[in-house]
């Protein structure tokens, strides 16, 4: 008996977990930089959903498991790139005047015209500290919600709000030449 309760919690696992790996291995590459690893966290963040899944009421799987995700991917890099993990607080706010016009989205047709231009932005989405990379991931390459990004990143919605502004306006500044920082 214990052999079919195993495997209906298998089978349960799979149907919640499978769909959502492309989103789970793209969002450890972003934050990884690297296939290779990408694929390791992932692995080990699904191990953990696994060991863990009792735990999961039926909500947001896809949250759930970038959530998990994301842990695996900091626990990753503090073991593995521990000067990669730079804090907000000590990179200090960028000088955006208050008269800022609203965050300018990037047009997607014109980007896909270009590859040279997807492969920079890719660069300097890359080059943002790892708290606004994933924010800026999650946002608009998964287009979770506010509330989704809270709950897999663990932060207030305002923070969410306000690294997604700031990741906006250091990608604005630096494709126009003044520097991601």
């Amino acid at each position: 008996m214990a052999w079919i309760a195993q495997r209906r919690r298998q089978t349960r696992f799979e149907t919640v977990v499978l769909p959502h790996l492309d989103a789970a291995y793209a969002l450890a590459r972003w934050l990884t930089r690297n296939e290779a690893d990408a694929a390791d966290v992932v692995q080990e963040a699904c191990l953990r959903a696994f060991r863990y899944f009792d735990s999961y009421r039926e909500g947001d799987a896809k949250s759930w498991l970038l959530r998990i995700v994301r842990r695996a991917c900091y626990d990753w890099l503090g073991r593995n790139r521990p000067a990669e993990l730079v804090s907000l607080a000590s990179e200090g706010d960028p000088d955006i005047p208050g008269h800022d016009p609203p965050a300018a989205t990037i047009d997607a047709d014109a980007l896909l015209q270009s590859r040279s231009d997807l492969q920079r932005l890719d660069r300097l989405i890359e080059e943002l500290p790892p708290p606004l990379r994933e924010v800026i991931v999650l946002r608009e390459l998964h287009e979770l919600e506010y509330r989704q990004i809270a709950e897999v990143t663990g932060v207030p919605i305002g923070t969410v709000m306000s690294r997604l502004h700031r990741a906006r306006a250091a990608l604005r500044r630096a494709w126009d030449g003044k520097g991601c920082g």
